[in-house]
């Protein structure tokens, strides 16, 4: 059952080859096995989940099952979620039950998926590593001492090393496709306004995304069509036709126009990442696909305008946690703007902190325009460069992270080499698009590489396609990390 992707388990339930209950069991079984190894669940509320399971039974057993009734999807925890712990990786929000659900999770819910737990991240989703956390760093299940990417490190642990078949995420600046990359596993970062920003808590607002991470393209298609819908309560939620993003899987590549940025291949991207890249695009001319040489001439700025606006952003959204309404309070203090200090000082994380400082700086009297404006139109630019581009091709291709995964602690000490393992990802948050990270090999230590595949707006449905028909002559998405997986029994 641990090796089954979400759409076999999905099939499986339809069959009567097990039951909700067991599917569920059988994971909260691993996750206690080895969470205390890997550190990828914040909370686990067995009783809970298992009660979920219960009623999707009995809504399969009436005839009214959908194809996701009963699947267990591990929760990243920056989403809201109705009575259960919803912390966002912070001290600050340790003590704070969510009194409402995300839009996100009321989605999941109508569709009968079953929560599994909340997933542990960045500080509020600011990391490329899963560092950052109060709860301490998630592991790399390839190795151990190995972060997994973040924010989402979590949520791309979770699912690779098979402690959940599926699991959302968040996408500011690469946080869905970096660890899915780091972890050898599928994610999709949707188009700015597809899924709903409702209830997930807020980093950056013009960039945060949430998307889907599984195994394969076909599971993030399926999630994907639950996730993806208007939402009047979010302002940025787009009104669209809704769609089935898994309809044209099965469509043939040939063809397809790909184009490579002569940016993602300069220096910078390890030899062993580049040479997993090009075996995969080597296997899309096999399909009948022909490349295309492109530019993105103003990539190199994406990092700067990045940590201009991002900052900016979180500085602004962050000031409602001061200890007055909900979350954690300083327990001394002698008078109100003391109780803001304290709080805010003993509630939130150093790379948090710093972001805040940094966003409060660039939006300054006397700064606001040589820093704040320059970057909203350096990010104009970066738009206007990938809408170039999309004239001479369908698809832009390239490496999602410059690297393989790195080990725990090895970058802590330096934030701007952090900040550059996003490089390849961050542009495409600027710009609004769509992207996605999928397994195209492993370097000589044995850590996955990832292939990002971007794509025009809502384009999700071909980028799906164009990911399954690699999926279907490949297996490097079905790898798993043997020491975790095929080493426990259940």
């Amino acid at each position: 059952m641990q090796h089954a992707t979400l759409k076999q388990l999905s099939d499986g339930l339809r069959a009567g080859k097990f039951s909700s209950t067991e599917v569920v069991q059988f994971f909260i079984n691993k996750i206690n096995k080895l969470n205390d190894i890997l550190n990828c669940f914040i909370s686990v509320d067995a009783e809970r989940s298992l009660a979920q399971a219960r009623a999707a039974d009995a809504l399969r057993a009436a005839g009214k099952a959908q194809p996701l009734t009963g699947v267990p999807i591990a929760q990243k925890d920056i989403f809201c979620a109705q009575g259960w712990l919803t912390t966002c990786g912070s001290k600050m929000l340790s003590n704070f039950v969510s009194p409402y659900d995300a839009h996100v999770i009321e989605r999941f819910n109508a569709a009968g998926a079953v929560n599994l737990g909340k997933t542990n991240m960045d500080e509020f989703a600011m990391g490329s590593s899963n560092e950052t956390s109060f709860y301490g760093p998630v592991r790399n299940p390839w190795d151990h001492e190995r972060v997994p990417g973040g924010s989402s490190g979590g949520s791309a642990v979770a699912v690779a090393a098979r402690l959940a078949p599926a699991a959302t995420g968040t996408d500011t600046g690469g946080s869905i496709r970096q660890p899915a990359a780091l972890t050898g596993i599928c994610g999709l970062k949707p188009t700015y306004g597809v899924v709903s920003r409702y209830g997930m808590i807020a980093f950056a607002s013009s960039l945060d995304q949430g998307g889907p991470m599984a195994r394969t393209a076909e599971d993030l298609g399926l999630m994907l069509n639950v996730m993806a819908g208007f939402d009047a309560r979010d302002s940025t939620s787009l009104q669209r036709e809704s769609e089935d993003y898994m309809r044209a899987l099965a469509k043939p590549v040939a063809g397809l126009r790909i184009g490579l940025p002569r940016e993602f291949f300069a220096a910078g991207a390890s030899a062993e990442v580049v040479k997993a890249v090009e075996a995969a695009i080597a296997e899309y001319r096999k399909l009948g696909c022909k490349v295309v040489d492109i530019s993105l001439p103003n990539m190199s700025l994406s990092v700067p305008v990045y940590y201009v606006l991002a900052p900016a952003e979180a500085s602004s959204n962050l000031s409602r946690f001061d200890g007055v309404r909900y979350g954690y309070r300083a327990e001394n203090y002698a008078n109100l703007a003391e109780m803001y200090e304290k709080t805010r000082a003993e509630g939130f994380g150093a790379e948090v902190k710093r972001r805040i400082l940094i966003g409060a700086y660039v939006l300054s009297h006397g700064y606001y325009d040589a820093y704040y404006i320059r970057a909203q139109k350096l990010r104009r630019l970066i738009a206007q460069d990938f809408t170039e581009a999309f004239k001479q091709c369908d698809v832009i291709m390239g490496p999602t992270s410059p690297s393989t995964a790195f080990k725990i602690g090895e970058k802590s000490g330096d934030p701007v080499q952090m900040y550059l393992s996003d490089i390849y990802t961050i542009a495409v948050n600027l710009a609004g698009l769509p992207g996605m990270s999928i397994p195209c090999g492993f370097d000589n230590a044995g850590l996955p590489v990832g292939l990002q595949i971007i794509g025009n707006y809502f384009s999700e449905a071909h980028l799906l396609n164009v990911a399954h028909q690699y999926q279907q002559v490949t297996d490097w998405h079905a790898r798993a990390p043997k020491d975790i997986v095929e080493t426990v029994t259940l």
